[in-house]
């Protein structure tokens, strides 16, 4: 187990595989192991990085609240803390996707390929609640005993809604993790600084262009809805991206379909076999 200070933060990080490197973050309150079926799959191909963002999985409280910029530059900084310079294939999944792209944006040079797994979508963000009604909120809940009484039992419930029906995840690592108030107040934190990382992200668009001929890949998960279709496929042809749907699957594609999400790391912009 490894931990690496970006920001004067412990960040709990894993590297596995050899070859070119890709980063792997996942979406709000998910873990690293919530990535654990498609690592065989890259493994053998690359160089595979996993990390907790803060208040996340296994790595310390956040420092400052989060921003488009600020989660572009964690990524750089987990890289340099870890000597692996890049260029480098940034995979970004829900929430997340807002980091990989901006990730990009603001260092161009060192992004070899954009993956976005059914990645967030603003077209209109609005600021969420303040920082201090999310801490008020924890500091409630933590009191009350909620994380040991019901995370672990919460994060069983969302992944039921995937397509697989079951937690693959140890459940010894689902109780070292999901009983922390922690864990509780870091999502809290990441989920209530949504519209303001979404509003950061359309300015850095205006501003910093992808780097020409990128490749782009955004892996939707429709899972019959055609308004999310629709608006997955006009953040395709925002960023001029290949557009793939991944079906049959939930919003946890890298659980549900791992095969679809290595692929489009493997093969970026380019059509599955």
């Amino acid at each position: 187990m490894t931990f690496v200070r970006v920001g004067g933060v412990p960040h709990h990080v894993t590297v596995e595989g050899s070859g070119p490197v890709c980063v792997l973050s996942a979406g709000l309150g998910l873990s690293w192991f919530d990535w654990d079926p498609v690592v065989p799959l890259l493994a053998p191909h690359r160089t595979v990085v996993r990390f907790d963002r803060p208040g996340h999985g296994l790595s310390a409280p956040a420092a400052a609240p989060s921003t488009a910029e600020g989660e572009a530059h964690r990524i750089a900084g987990l890289l340099d803390a870890l000597g692996l310079p890049g260029p480098v294939t940034v995979v970004g999944h829900s929430i997340a996707g807002f980091h990989a792209e901006a990730f990009a944006r603001l260092h161009p040079d060192r992004t070899a390929a954009l993956v976005l797994v059914d990645s967030s979508v603003e077209e209109h963000p609005r600021p969420g609640r303040t920082t201090a009604v999310a801490r008020l909120l924890g500091a409630v809940l933590c009191a009350a005993g909620v994380p040991a009484a019901l995370g672990p039992a919460v994060r069983r419930a969302a992944v039921r809604h995937s397509a697989v029906r079951h937690d693959p995840a140890p459940a010894d690592l689902v109780r070292r993790v999901y009983r922390t108030s922690r864990v509780l107040r870091g999502t809290l934190l990441e989920n209530a600084r949504y519209g303001d990382v979404a509003a950061g992200l359309l300015a850095l668009r205006d501003r910093h262009p992808l780097p020409p001929g990128l490749p782009v890949t955004v892996l939707a998960a429709p899972d019959g809805s055609a308004r999310w279709e629709r608006r997955q496929r006009a953040l395709a042809r925002r960023l001029g991206a290949r557009y793939e749907a991944a079906v049959p699957s939930g919003h946890l594609v890298m659980l549900d379909r791992p095969d679809t999400v290595a692929l489009a790391v493997l093969h970026p912009g380019q059509e599955a076999a």
